[in-house]
């Protein structure tokens, strides 16, 4: 049997899919999505599909995935995403295909409790509001419980408590292998477990931080893989824009342009062209800020380039910082 034909029964009415889980149908795109994926994992080769509501895609990926033996990433847009598809949907894909396949789960280190951190916390007693103090005893069982640490699991706390931040760790305040807790570290037990998985189920800011680091030479967070997934996948110019991107924004220009200022009435007046140039910048970045329809808002250039005056606008700021860099 072919490994089409194969995969075909598993999505029909009566297949492996229908007879494991519950109110599964046959849906034909549905289908021809896991045949191009299937085909695309065979050959190594890069596939962008886009499914309408209902097709079911996250099956339509899981089962060519599960079923490739090699090791394989899946990344998500949202850490909502990420639960769901870690708690429900690998697990019933996976029992109904009846594959030995271990999976893990891997989030940012902020989403973990911290043992240190949490004692820490404990003994000083320095807290935002009384409610913080109040979630201490709560911290404290679920970490006595846990197997992950992972603060989603515990909703007794809000996830945008305040009290998260005392008791986890950040990236600079991490004692590594320092730490009196490293034995038990719920972020280090995690991402040793990812390592080992067969899948491993991330979301795209993490598994971006990863390609960073090993860019960097630093460290890795995930394992190599053969097959790597990305749902919600048109987050991924955004998200790996702020990992490898550069920006800068009218209000980083306009405080050049003030510091300018006062450097050049306090110490640097016989400049007189400096005096002429910065004006000019000001006045650009609040002709470009006009352009925009409301202070704050956010959209792609595509968009951008549309808007009454924005290309001159650009133009004319881009000039401004030109001249005033030139003088500096």
């Amino acid at each position: 049997m072919s490994e089409s034909s194969s995969l075909t029964q598993i999505f029909q009415a009566g297949g492996a899919l229908a007879q494991a889980i519950q109110g599964f149908t046959e849906r034909k795109q549905q289908l021809e999505m896991a045949l191009a994926i299937e085909s695309a994992i065979k050959d190594n080769k890069q596939l962008v599909a886009e499914a309408g509501t209902g097709t079911g895609k996250t099956f339509a990926y899981l089962v060519p995935a599960l079923l490739s033996g090699g090791k394989v990433i899946i990344s998500t847009g949202t850490k909502t995403l990420q639960d769901q598809l870690f708690n429900r949907d690998l697990p019933n894909v996976r029992d109904a295909l009846k594959v030995p396949v271990s999976v893990s789960m891997l989030k940012g280190r902020a989403n973990y409790l911290c043992h240190y951190h949490l004692q820490r916390a404990s003994v000083e007693g320095r807290f935002q509001s009384r409610e913080d103090a109040q979630y201490i005893p709560i911290i404290q069982s679920f970490a006595e419980h846990s197997k992950t640490g992972d603060k989603a699991e515990l909703t007794a706390v809000p996830e945008n408590a305040t009290i998260w931040q005392n008791v986890t760790s950040t990236r600079d305040n991490c004692l590594g292998q320092e730490c009196p807790n490293y034995k038990e570290c719920f972020v280090m037990e995690a991402r040793k477990q990812a390592l080992a998985a067969d899948v491993v189920v991330v979301n795209h800011h993490l598994f971006f931080a990863d390609v960073m680091l090993r860019d960097e030479g630093v460290t890795e967070l995930l394992p190599s893989a053969n097959t790597v997934i990305f749902d919600e996948a048109h987050q991924l110019p955004e998200v790996a824009g702020l990992f490898f991107g550069e920006d800068i924004s009218t209000s980083q220009l306009l405080d050049l342009a003030r510091d300018t200022t006062v450097a050049y009435l306090s110490v640097a007046k016989d400049c007189v062209v400096l005096g002429e140039v910065v004006p000019v910048l000001e006045k650009a970045c609040k002709d470009f800020r006009l352009v925009f329809q409301f202070e704050g808002s956010r959209m792609p250039v595509q968009k951008a380039l549309s808007l009454k005056k924005f290309e001159q606008a650009y133009t004319d700021m881009q000039t401004a910082l030109a001249k005033v860099t030139e003088v500096l």
